[in-house]
């Protein structure tokens, strides 16, 4: 059994474990659990009707969340020439091709999302066994494949986040931090609510989105009623 903190058990003690919550009250509850030294992260929680040994059942993409997760992303680019321009245009933080590749070889993960144009997936293949298990391996379902590269960029940072499925059939994003006005995160629920349903892959049979999940870092699950927040 897990060690809980203090201002876990206390957060813990506030939710009704039978209750089904709206959004407005899980978050205004979230919003009430003792406080950290740090903003926490409002992560969201979601049981999916699938099959995840299944191919044909995987999700994985992007969406955006209208008022961003809060945090600062730190993008990588790779990119040769003028591709590497306009990703340090649009405001990349880490441009370029075999430097970063060496750099990565040797340990350095120092980023949130690697974007690549599609001439270096050959250089960058390598790099599975280190950016794969983390999560960050440029992906074409996940948009981080493109040669749009400065819509790429301008994306993640401004609140695109990439959403896949694990092992057991969830999916994990964050909403926003606790320090939001609760408005933003209702949107961002609801928006990103409305987007993952719309990813239902063809494979999957029956109801898509079984449950949903709030929480803050440090805090404790609240199961949310999101029928009703489906594509009013």
């Amino acid at each position: 059994m897990p060690v809980r903190s203090k201002r876990y058990i206390q957060a813990r003690k506030s939710v009704d474990r039978v209750r089904v919550y709206s959004v407005e009250e899980s978050i205004d509850l979230l919003k009430s659990f003792p406080p950290t030294k740090f903003d926490e992260t409002v992560e969201m929680h979601i049981k999916l009707g699938i099959d995840p040994s299944k191919s044909d059942q995987q999700v994985r993409g992007t969406i955006s969340l209208p008022h961003g997760t809060g945090k600062d992303v730190r993008v990588l680019v790779f990119a040769k020439g003028e591709q590497a321009d306009v990703a340090r245009q649009a405001g990349a933080d880490f441009v370029g091709s075999d430097d970063l590749v060496q750099q990565i070889q040797g340990g350095w993960t120092g980023f949130d999302v690697a974007i690549a144009t599609p001439d270096m997936m050959r250089d960058i293949g390598r790099l599975g066994k280190v950016l794969g298990p983390r999560g960050l391996m440029p992906s074409p379902k996940a948009g981080t494949v493109t040669t749009d590269v400065e819509d790429a960029v301008k994306g993640f940072k401004a609140g695109r986040i990439e959403v896949k499925n694990d092992k057991t059939g969830n999916l994990h994003l964050p909403v926003g931090k606790k320090s939001f006005e609760s408005e933003k995160l209702r949107e961002n629920f609801v928006s990103a609510l409305n987007q993952i349903t719309r990813m239902k892959p063809s494979g999957s049979k029956g109801r898509f989105v079984q449950r949903v999940f709030l929480t803050t870092t440090m805090g404790a699950g609240i199961k949310v009623d999101f029928v009703k927040e489906t594509e009013k």
